[in-house]
């Protein structure tokens, strides 16, 4: 599950030019369910919406989440979070849930935010309408949270510390292997998996 969250002033949506869910001060969540998303998806993503730190406490930034300000939170199903976009200008739905589907695990979602915080402070859009949103963000702040993210980056394409590390832990590996197979002359020590020669 994919969502976009921001901290908003206030917040609305409208279908069909008439109100239906408006909230003040707290949180609006875009959401978005994956092909592969379970019960397991579900119950991170709630926990963490209702209990990242965005809220200012005390003239300190970041020290409260929107349970510890009493605030609102505004959820509308947002299927295009899971477009792929990597080839050509169309939009891929593929991994975007099919809407019955869909429309059952997002149920399940907003009954488990409600479960976790006061029920009457989770409002929701209309489900598949084409809704109007509009909000005033406060600050801005506007984060991502992906309960997949580790399985959608390659950790071999990875640019930080950790997936740099990871990549050489990776090609000393293959090396040892490379070395193993073959008799210890035929393999330079200071040679990349390239450089192996072969006898």
């Amino acid at each position: 599950m994919r969502a976009v969250v921001q901290r908003v002033a206030s917040a609305s949506v409208s279908v069909e030019g008439n109100v239906i869910s408006s909230i003040s001060r707290g949180l609006m969540v875009l959401v978005g369910i994956g092909t592969d998303d379970t019960l397991a998806d579900v119950e991170t993503l709630a926990n963490k919406i209702l209990n990242i730190r965005v809220f200012d406490a005390n003239g300190l930034m970041w020290k409260s989440n929107v349970k510890d300000i009493a605030g609102q939170v505004l959820c509308v199903s947002q299927f295009t979070l899971m477009a792929n976009t990597t080839k050509g200008n169309k939009p891929d739905f593929h991994r975007a849930m099919s809407s019955n589907a869909s429309r059952e695990l997002y149920a399940t979602f907003l009954e488990k935010m409600r479960h976790l915080y006061v029920p009457d402070r989770i409002q929701d859009g209309q489900f598949g309408a084409m809704m109007d949103v509009s909000l005033t963000n406060e600050g801005p702040v506007t984060l991502t949270l992906d309960t997949r993210k580790f399985e959608y980056v390659s950790v071999s394409g990875g640019t930080d510390k950790k997936s740099r590390e990871n990549d050489n832990k990776e090609a000393k590996n293959q090396m040892a292997d490379v070395a193993g197979s073959r008799p210890a002359a035929s393999v330079n020590p200071g040679s990349t998996d390239s450089e192996v020669d072969v006898p």
